[in-house]
């Protein structure tokens, strides 16, 4: 299966937003892509820290996932993209990704970590998703199997491992990963080690440079770099990289490095409701 990811930069225009990612969508299904990942925020970019989310939020029904599953249905793919999502009786909203192929929305995965770190705030205005299975889907996209974690899940390895042990195969990490000194180090260093602990593809889909990193990119489950792009700055063109994503490369790894079934720790979710 040839996978895609898609680099571009969202603002608070959620019309022109939507017009963007299906235009983005329609190039890499012609480019043969049947799985295309892009980032964080898709459908309306964060603003600054007075922007209110609320306002921009819309429901897994809204016009967001209407246009990707019209897109979805008339390439024939299977799409992830960020969104923001209301939540019932507050300000704050759910940092939501989705899963939309040509039979509609097929999953969707609220943030779990959220970005409180380097000067950031990002839980003044979201609503952290729980930790645990209603809340990690996993999703069948030809011979393999799609799980989400989302931008700063990126840091923590139990999310990663959370959706390998529920099955996945293909980690889609749609981020807004912001720029700043060590950063990109970073970025690039946790794709990789999510790639090579769990033997799983990574696609990693950015937002582009100045306020955050680019590079977005795909690494196979042995940790080698598929495709990769640079920072693109101000993102006023959408990028996209493909690469082939060979089930029979991934049970390779596994056999080879079969850390999963040797590992002697499991990931369990936190018996207790975060304090929000």
């Amino acid at each position: 299966m040839k996978a895609a990811v898609v680099q571009l930069a969202s603002g608070l225009d959620r019309v022109a937003n939507r017009r963007g990612a299906t235009e983005a969508v329609r190039t890499a299904a012609g480019a043969g892509a049947g799985l295309v990942v892009l980032p964080e925020a898709t459908m309306c970019g964060f603003g600054n820290s007075r922007t209110d989310l609320a306002e921009l939020a819309e429901p897994l029904d809204g016009p967001f996932v209407v246009a990707l599953g019209a897109v979805a249905e008339e390439t024939g793919t299977t799409v992830v993209a960020g969104t923001f999502e209301p939540v019932a009786g507050e300000r704050r909203v759910f940092n939501t990704v989705v899963v939309v192929s040509p039979a509609g929305l097929v999953g969707h995965y609220r943030k779990v970590h959220l970005y409180d770190a380097l000067g950031w705030c990002e839980s003044d205005r979201v609503h952290p998703g729980e930790p645990g299975t209603a809340n990690a889907p996993v999703v069948a996209v030809e011979d393999l199997r799609l799980g989400v974690i989302t931008c700063y899940d990126l840091r923590f390895p139990e999310s990663a491992r959370a959706a390998v042990d529920a099955g996945a195969t293909v980690l889609a990490v749609p981020a807004a990963w912001v720029a700043g000194e060590h950063k990109l180090s970073h970025w690039t260093t946790l794709i990789g080690a999510r790639a090579i602990e769990n033997t799983a593809y990574v696609l990693a889909a950015a937002q582009p440079r100045p306020t955050y990193t680019g590079h977005s990119r795909i690494v196979d489950p042995f940790g080698v770099v598929l495709a990769s792009l640079g920072d693109d700055e101000g993102g006023a063109r959408p990028e996209a990289i493909c690469a082939e994503l060979d089930a029979g490369r991934l049970e390779a790894a596994r056999a080879a490095l079969p850390v999963l079934r040797h590992r002697r720790f499991s990931v369990a979710s936190p018996d207790r409701t975060a304090d929000t």
